[in-house]
């Protein structure tokens, strides 16, 4: 719980895990657009430029909102640990839906504009509700208060919710059976891993507040779960 309530600039280590998210694009854009790892790919298919430069937007996207995330958004402190494990976490959706992608031999479809629609989707909600939150944590008047407006008044991590559609929108762009296995592994981290975790730790800081809070709102999925 150390992580969520302590707070710092960790400069360091955010320079850090910058560092290696540049990294990771770089090689993302060599592997789609350079032919990079030639044989990381079915025979006899052909790259599909459209899913590649998709792919490639998608990752700019995420890169960054993943900037403003970590130095706006973000004021807990990042242990050393994390330098590690976030730069490996984003390597799965950087490089590792483009490299899935090299299979895919069919035309860009239905299921990839149902895969725009679903990153938009998620995208606009995680960074939306992150960037509310954080304009009205701002102020004087709402600081050590707890924040269920919003998106946040249909689920309690929505953000989280967000996260999972545009890691969907990636697998149906991706289109790769597999690829379907990213979206379901995070839905079990999240839901039996993080957001208990979080939950245990808002509990104990807001007390009855987010007692009330959990009881009249879901958890993850709004409306549902």
């Amino acid at each position: 719980m150390d992580m969520y309530g302590s707070k710092g600039s960790s400069t360091p280590q955010k320079l850090v895990i910058l560092l290696a998210e540049t990294v990771l694009i770089g090689v993302s854009y060599w592997v789609l657009f350079a032919d990079g790892l030639p044989s990381v790919r079915a025979f006899g298919t052909t790259p599909s430029e459209l899913r590649n430069l998709t792919l490639f937007a998608f990752n700019l996207v995420v890169f960054a909102r993943f900037l403003l995330t970590l130095f706006v958004f973000l004021k807990r402190r990042v242990p050393w640990e994390e330098t590690l494990s976030v730069p490996m976490a984003f390597a799965l959706y950087l490089l590792g839906f483009p490299l899935m992608a090299r299979s895919a031999s069919v035309p860009f479809g239905a299921l990839e504009i149902a895969g725009v629609v679903l990153f938009i989707g998620g995208s606009f909600l995680n960074t939306f509700s992150e960037y509310q939150r954080h304009r009205w944590k701002a102020r004087a008047e709402n600081r050590g208060k707890l924040y269920t407006r919003g998106p946040f008044a249909a689920s309690i991590h929505v953000n989280y919710f967000g996260d999972l559609l545009w890691v969907s929108g990636y697998a149906c762009v991706t289109h790769n059976g597999y690829a379907s296995l990213v979206p379901a592994f995070l839905f079990v981290f999240f839901y039996f891993f993080n957001v208990p975790r979080l939950d245990s730790y808002l509990r104990e800081r807001y007390g009855d507040e987010f007692s009330a809070y959990e009881r009249r709102t879901k958890r993850l999925i709004p409306f549902v779960l």
